[in-house]
């Protein structure tokens, strides 16, 4: 008997059509002689339309309110699935965060999980009950409902199937698998059918929408196994596990590209001990994420730097620089929200050398101007003008030949 973690995204519970065949999926598994926990979505679009509910009422709600209203979407889903299975004979109990206590800090819309308490849901499996979670909720210490921001089901589904010591964590989504780039932007995209965590973690965090990223730290903090499924399909998948020698064969194995990134320029910043943390401490306490970060060599005293944020953030993040910009004596804030970064990931890059210079070339070729460069290990990353990122993305993945499947 294994135990698997189901996760089903909005689109796969978008009615009750949907929701039947989420249930006829667990039924399947339960029948094999499995144990099984689904962790839903809300609806697909219920939970922006609560967002815009929220701002129509209040353009800045409070957070704990805020959060115990978009909650309400995935109350609905388990509950929907629950009854379905019932009907179909087979015993279902519904649980919201608070009541499997998915335990967090209190950074609303945006929490942490701490800890998550199973002796409930490990007797229900035990009873041979199915197990329909509420994703993307928490409770924190005072009791009061949190929220884990965008994809925060994903983050869910692995948090349970890791304190479960679950078997596998299946991620059911509208694609069939992890994509070596976006195949609605590229034609030539082609299906992963294994990939690493820390490939996976890359793709993921430089634009990749198929998993959260938080989910796949924890996936590979605890070794869970994850396999991105699609809902309307038994075919394909993708297998995202730990790394092995065939992995490392493949010097790139996927081009991703986020357009929702803005740059910041402080300009004219004296270049001396401390100042960089009074230009970031602002950002911090506001839960503002910094991408990259370029600063330039110093000249006669004073420097740039230069970094990116998202571009929702971009506005408040430019605002608190202006007041630390007359504190320190920087010229000013530049802000360019036209732009969008382009990344290529491979395990393989640690042993291949001339990477970067075949991507610098390919993008100079079709006359793409490169305004800020990034790397890791396994990693690098380009910020361009944003009405080149569809040829960048089709650039890259004919340079490194990503339509060819390896052996």
């Amino acid at each position: 008997m294994a135990l698997i973690v189901q996760k089903y995204g909005g689109t796969s519970v978008a009615d009750i059509e949907k929701i039947r065949n989420v249930a006829r999926r667990a039924v399947r598994i339960r029948e094999a002689g499995n144990q099984v926990v689904v962790v839903l979505s809300a609806m697909a679009g219920e939970t922006d339309r609560l967002i815009r509910l929220a701002q129509s009422a209040c353009p800045d709600p409070p957070g704990r309110e805020y959060d115990a209203l978009i909650a309400t979407g995935e109350q609905v889903t388990i509950t929907l699935l629950s009854m379905i299975l019932s009907e179909m004979n087979h015993p279902a109990k519904s649980f919201l965060g608070f009541q499997v206590r998915i335990r967090t800090d209190s950074a609303h819309a945006k929490a942490r999980i701490l800890e998550v308490e199973t002796a409930e849901i490990t007797q229900a499996l035990r009873d041979g009950i199915i197990c329909v979670v509420a994703g993307f909720q928490g409770v924190d210490e005072r009791g009061d409902i949190t929220t884990l921001g965008r994809g925060g089901s994903d983050t869910s589904a692995v948090a349970l199937a890791a304190a479960l010591k679950a078997d596998v964590c299946d991620i059911y989504t509208d694609v069939d698998g992890v994509y070596t780039t976006d195949p609605n932007l590229c034609a030539k995209a082609r299906r992963i059918d294994r990939i690493s965590y820390d490939e996976m973690l890359e793709m993921a965090r430089t634009g990749a929408k198929v998993l959260q990223p938080r989910s796949v730290e924890l996936a590979k903090k605890y070794g869970v196994p994850i396999r991105v499924k699609c809902s309307f399909s038994d075919e394909g998948g993708t297998l995202v596990t730990k790394e092995d020698k065939d992995m490392e064969k493949e010097v790139v194995s996927g081009v991703t590209y986020d357009r929702d990134q803005a740059k910041l320029t402080v300009v004219h910043v004296p270049d001396r001990p401390g100042i960089a943390g009074k230009i970031f401490t602002p950002l911090s306490a506001q839960n503002i994420v910094v991408d990259m970060i370029i600063q330039n060599a110093s000249l006669e005293g004073y420097t740039d730097l230069t970094f990116t944020v998202s571009k929702k953030d971009s506005r408040e993040a430019c605002r608190l620089l202006q007041d630390v910009c007359r504190e320190i004596g920087a010229a000013s804030v530049d802000l360019d929200d036209n732009v969008a970064k382009v990344s290529i990931i491979g395990v393989g890059m640690v042993s291949h050398s001339g990477v970067a210079s075949r991507m610098f070339s390919a993008l100079a070729h079709e006359g793409i101007n490169i305004l800020m460069i990034s790397t890791s290990e396994i990693k690098i990353s380009c910020v361009v003008q944003a009405k080149y990122t569809e040829l960048a993305v089709m650039v890259l993945h004919d340079t490194f030949g990503l339509e060819q499947k390896r052996d």
